[in-house]
């Protein structure tokens, strides 16, 4: 089976021959615990979900708003390590979950834990990418020569304030896809995004060699539908976080609620 960003990249392209944007619904690893976690990944798998984003969480998470910050701190009450992530996606790729999962966190773990043994054992355990949002292009280089090396995706993001030509370079640095984050500031629930949000979309994705996936406010299957025509991928993180706070002693329905919205929003991909 194709592991890695050629999985990332291929996933995303399939649901555009589909006529549909990707769907690329995140949810915080570990958050309300980790046997959540490991059913709330089958049932966006089951939902339609083209590509996952698992966040590792961390106690200073500078890109993210309230929400995804407070499911950081629940997650880290079960002082989660980078071999668990590890281990829980190995068993997944054991029992035949073939979703393509990328992971979000931030670079001071990854750094501990040594790029070249993360990178080396998330190739292993079936593991296809990273986020760091915390790493930009200019001191990215090291990892970004090892991301190839184990054939992981090393996805980058760029913004509406970035350059023209800066977003050039970021796009032919990333590998999987390319992150277009909506809005200046952190990540939440938007009630209405940018006006200028689609045209600088289309402006991406013409000199971007790899799918441009949006995110950052994007919570509602409306909105989603409204993007899916100028992104190859749509990615929907506070929101989904903010159903599992909402239903946290439900755990046992969780998967179903959480299923039944990322369905809503994968049809609304549908061009």
């Amino acid at each position: 089976m194709t592991r890695g960003a050629q999985a990332v990249e291929k996933a995303i392209r399939e649901a555009n021959k589909r006529g549909e944007a990707a769907l690329i619904p995140f949810i915080e690893g570990g958050d309300p615990d980790f046997a959540a976690t490991e059913d709330l990944l089958w049932a966006l798998a089951e939902a339609g979900a083209d590509v996952i984003e698992l966040g590792f969480p961390f106690s200073d998470p500078l890109a993210d708003g309230p929400i995804i910050q407070e499911a950081a701190q629940r997650a880290l009450r079960h002082q989660p390590t980078i071999d668990q992530f590890l281990d829980l996606i190995a068993r997944l790729r054991q029992e035949g979950f073939k979703v393509p999962v990328v992971i979000m966190g931030y670079l001071n773990p990854f750094f501990r834990y040594g790029l070249e043994a993360f990178a080396q054992n998330s190739h292993q355990s079936g593991l296809d990418g990273a986020i760091i949002p915390d790493l930009p292009l200019e001191e990215a280089k090291p990892w970004l020569k090892i991301a190839r090396k184990h054939r992981l995706a090393s996805i980058l993001l760029a913004a509406p304030t970035t350059p023209s030509e800066r977003l050039e370079r970021i796009a032919r640095s990333s590998t999987g896809f390319l992150y277009y984050v909506s809005i200046t500031g952190i990540t939440g629930t938007k009630e209405a995004l940018p006006e200028e949000l689609a045209l600088k979309l289309d402006l991406a994705r013409e000199v971007s060699p790899v799918p441009v996936a949006v995110g950052f406010g994007i919570s509602k299957p409306e909105q989603v539908k409204a993007l899916s025509p100028h992104a190859d991928a749509i990615v929907v993180g506070s929101a989904i976080v903010k159903l599992i706070a909402e239903h946290e002693g439900e755990k046992s329905k969780l998967p179903e609620i959480v299923g039944r919205f990322v369905k809503e929003l994968k049809e609304a991909t549908r061009r």
